[in-house]
């Protein structure tokens, strides 16, 4: 396991990305879009596992602008309040643009054979649904992202499979936010919501004090399936 350098689109300098590659030397790309607590042993572990999947895992450091390599762990009170602090000052736009930049870099990875999808939790679950929208990705996947509710206007562009893990009882996703998300991508065929009973924010992140192995299981499995689908298949 390595890391990448890619430089950012508008000069204002490089980052790194955390970078798994595949036994089998070379599979589809996934770019690992993280939370709010940086690039952390979670998202490696969640790299390390695409990875064994056999497909190229990054998670560039979307916090570099901010405070660049930082690791929060989400069960320390005053790391949690620390990366809420981040998001505070954190840019939507450039980050989209620098995850951008990284799935450039990743297609021209001699690892990667040409398809890259991403998947996203938290902050990253709103992301991978902006990359849907905004970027060439293949496919994409967002775990309980919060304030999709307030980007329904994005919808209109996402051409390429979405899938959205819903937790009914997030607490940073009122009932009210997960409506209007249902109603208001229901009429594009390329976004599927799935919703997990039960479940609290962060029900995939295993270790943490909301983990659901059941639902996660049942995530993963989606997330699996349609990765396998879409990035896997040869071209036409």
């Amino acid at each position: 396991m390595t890391d990448l350098t890619i430089q950012a689109a508008d000069s204002a300098g490089s980052f790194s990305a955390y970078t798994a590659v595949p036994q089998t030397g070379s599979g589809p790309g996934i770019l690992v879009i993280q939370e709010i607590f940086g690039v952390n042993p979670f998202v490696r572990a969640a790299c390390d596992y695409y990875a064994s999947l056999g497909y190229l895992a990054v998670a560039p450091d979307l916090f570099w602008r901010l405070q660049p390599g930082i690791q929060l762990d989400a069960e320390k009170p005053d790391e949690f309040q620390q990366g809420l602090a981040l998001m505070g000052r954190f840019d939507i736009d450039k980050a989209v643009a620098d995850m951008i930049a990284t799935l450039a870099v990743m297609r021209r990875h001699e690892a990667c054979t040409g398809k890259v999808g991403t998947v996203g939790y938290c902050l990253g679950g709103r992301l991978a649904y902006l990359m849907a929208a905004r970027s060439d990705a293949e496919a994409n996947v967002g775990y309980y992202g919060v304030g999709i509710d307030s980007l329904l206007n994005e919808a209109k562009t996402i051409a390429a499979p979405l899938i959205l893990h819903v937790a009914e009882e997030d607490g940073f996703v009122s009932k009210e936010a997960q409506a209007k998300m249902r109603d208001g991508l229901a009429d594009n065929p390329n976004i599927t919501l799935y919703s997990y009973p039960g479940a609290d924010h962060a029900f995939a992140r295993e270790g943490g004090s909301h983990y659901k192995a059941d639902a996660a299981r049942l995530a993963n499995e989606r997330t699996m399936k349609l990765f396998s689908e879409v990035l896997e298949q040869e071209p036409a």
